[in-house]
C-alpha cells in the first residue's frame, strides 16, 4: 500500500491526474486498451474537470479507453444523484471515447436486472482468474464507506458475486455497486480521500481493526494489483505513519 499526502484538494486533484495520465501511457505501452472504474462524490468531480482540459485532455489517447464505474444510484442518468451523469457532465461530455466503450448501469432496468446486465459485461471483459481492471478509482464516505458498499450491509461480505443490487435503507434507495471480488483484482486501486471529515475514517481504516462491518473500505485490498490512498493533509491529520 502507498500512502501520498498533498496540501490540499486542488493539489490531491492535480496529483490525481498526473498519476492517471502516466498510468494509462505505461499500460497502453503493453496492451490496446484501458479499462478504467470511475467513482462519484465531489473530489473526482474537480479530477474531471482536470482531466477534460489542458494540458491534460491531450495527453490521453481517449479512443482506446473502456469506462465503466464502481457504483450508481438507482436513478436516472439525467438525475443530480446519477454518477454516471455528473461523469458526463465534467469529463465524458467533453472528450471522444466510442459510446460502445462507456458502459453505465443501466437505471432503467429492474435493479436486479442491471446488476445482472452489469455482471454480463464484465464477464465479456475479464475472465474468472486473472487481473480486472487497469485502474478503479475510490472514494471513501465519512461514515468509511466505498463502492456501495456501507456499514452494516451484507454485500461487504459478498466473496463471489462481481455486482450486487440492494435496498439501502437508511437512503431509501437502490444501490448498484461492484463488490471486492472484482475489485480486488484490479491492477490498481486509487482511493482519493480529502477533508477534515475523512480524518477519522481514515486513521481506522488505514490504522486501526480490522473491522469491515464498521468501515467497509478495509475489504479493498488487491491481492496483487497496486493499492494507492491519496490524501490531502485534513484527511491524513490523525495518521501516524503520513
Amino acid at each position: 500500500m502507498q500512502l501520498i499526502v498533498k496540501k490540499n484538494p486542488t493539489d490531491l486533484a492535480k496529483a490525481a491526474a498526473d498519476f492517471i495520465v502516466k498510468r494509462i501511457k505505461d499500460v497502453l505501452k503493453k496492451q490496446d486498451r484501458f479499462t478504467i472504474a470511475l467513482s462519484g462524490g465531489s473530489t473526482p468531480k474537480a479530477l474531471h474537470e482536470l482531466l477534460a482540459h489542458a494540458p491534460y485532455v491531450d495527453q490521453i489517447p481517449w479512443l482506446q479507453l473502456h469506462v465503466f464505474w464502481g457504483d450508481e444510484r438507482y436513478v436516472p442518468i439525467d438525475d443530480d444523484q446519477s454518477n454516471a451523469g455528473m461523469a458526463y457532465d465534467t469529463l465524458l461530455g467533453h472528450v471522444y471515447t466510442p459510446e460502445e466503450q462507456i458502459h453505465v448501469w443501466k437505471t432503467e432496468l429492474e435493479p436486479e436486472d442491471a446488476a445482472a446486465d452489469y455482471d454480463k459485461t464484465l464477464h465479456a471483459y475479464f475472465g474468472e482468474t486473472g487481473p480486472t481492471f487497469d485502474l478503479v478509482l475510490l472514494g471513501m464516505g465519512d461514515d468509511g464507506h466505498t463502492l456501495s458498499l456501507f456499514p452494516g450491509t451484507e454485500v461487504v461480505h459478498e466473496d463471489k458475486a462481481w455486482t450486487k443490487a440492494y435496498f439501502l435503507n437508511k437512503q431509501d434507495m437502490y444501490r448498484l455497486t461492484l463488490t471486492a471480488p472484482i475489485v480486488n483484482r484490479a491492477s490498481c486501486v486509487l482511493f482519493l480521500v480529502a477533508g477534515p471529515k475523512k480524518a477519522d475514517p481514515l486513521h481506522a481504516v488505514l490504522e486501526g481493526e480490522y473491522q469491515p462491518d464498521t468501515y467497509p473500505s478495509q475489504v479493498i485490498k488487491p491481492a496483487e494489483g497496486d493499492l494507492v490512498w491519496m490524501v490531502d493533509e485534513k484527511a491524513a491529520s490523525k495518521l501516524t505513519n503520513n
